[in-house]
């Protein structure tokens, strides 16, 4: 007799994320229904090279919440990742990011209820602490709007916050810290710097190298969002995912010239520069609670990641797809 696998959602999917999550789930022997988000193309992002009889692909839109219910159906699980993003680009956009970040988890989390899926994974991100009142941060921090992306995320957390105390909704909030790895945006500090090097640039641009981020491999954070999913009794909860360490923009700029065997030197873009308030300069997260009800630990360290970051990039069919010479906000 052929057990029937367990299938989950993953709204996101197609992003970078979304899209190694997808990989893990399959690999941990799930049946996956991967969300990408709805163009005329039918173009599944980074989804297009995973082939997988387990996976199903299906194109629509979070904000739309008769199409939440439809894909929520019959899944035991839901992680959500769906959101836009970039903080730049909240500067010139903010209702995009409302509609999206906001109402889209408002209507994930209504569809969960209403589909009684066993557990709802929302995923929020340490940007909404904002620059850290002490360290290491653990889940009690305030948060601080330092940005309209990140006010969103605290509009979304608070959702699905109070449908957990509301309706009983099973709900946990995964705050992944600065999660980093192969197929990045390259709007992020990291993916900038190897692509730039990897094109033969030598000035390298940056904004500034000042703050500390508390970066995580992205396999590593796959691992705590599934660990989230699989752990008992934590419904409610904000979570943080954190390696507990931090580094400066300007040393990881350092290590990466250094692995990359590239004698170069930075020019800061005023483009890449925040508003000063809207900045956050340091972050490094306390992950006491994930290692406490969970099995989860941080397996990579700082250079492993980065090695098999820039190994991807550096493929000629990986760094063509990216524009190192223009600002991806």
């Amino acid at each position: 007799m052929v057990m029937e696998k367990t299938k989950v959602l993953v709204t996101g999917a197609d992003g970078f994320i979304g899209s190694h999550l997808v990989e893990l789930l399959l690999s941990e022997g799930y049946a996956v229904k991967a969300l990408s988000q709805y163009n005329s193309f039918n173009y599944w992002g980074w989804l297009e090279d995973i082939k997988h009889p387990d996976l199903e692909i299906v194109n629509g839109d979070v904000r739309d919440s008769a199409f939440c219910r439809h894909i929520t159906r019959g899944c035991d699980t839901v992680f959500h990742l769906a959101a836009l993003i970039a903080i730049p680009y909240s500067y010139v956009a903010p209702e995009s990011y409302v509609d999206t970040n906001v109402k889209g988890t408002l209507n994930m989390c209504q569809a969960a209820k209403d589909e009684g899926v066993r557990r709802l994974i929302v995923t929020s991100t340490s940007e909404v602490y904002g620059t850290a009142r002490y360290v290491p941060i653990d889940e009690k921090h305030p948060r601080q709007p330092q940005s309209p992306y990140s006010a969103t995320k605290i509009g979304a957390d608070a959702i699905a916050e109070s449908f957990y105390n509301a309706f009983g909704l099973p709900v946990v909030i995964a705050r992944p810290f600065n999660t980093y790895g192969p197929r990045q945006s390259a709007r992020a500090i990291i993916p900038t710097i190897i692509t730039q090097i990897a094109n033969g640039a030598r000035e390298i641009k940056v904004g500034d190298l000042t703050p500390t981020r508390d970066f995580n491999f992205v396999k590593d954070t796959c691992r705590g969002f599934l660990a989230l999913a699989r752990a008992e009794g934590i419904e409610g909860r904000n979570i943080n995912i954190a390696t507990g360490t931090e580094v400066s923009m300007a040393d990881t700029l350092a290590t990466i010239a250094c692995l990359m065997g590239a004698d170069v030197n930075y020019v800061v873009d005023p483009e890449r520069i925040r508003p000063s308030k809207s900045e956050v300069f340091r972050l490094c997260g306390d992950n006491t609670l994930i290692t406490s009800l969970t099995d989860w630990r941080p397996r990579y360290s700082l250079d492993e990641g980065l090695r098999e970051t820039i190994a991807w990039f550096s493929q000629p069919g990986n760094l063509a797809k990216y524009k190192s010479d223009i600002y991806n906000r």
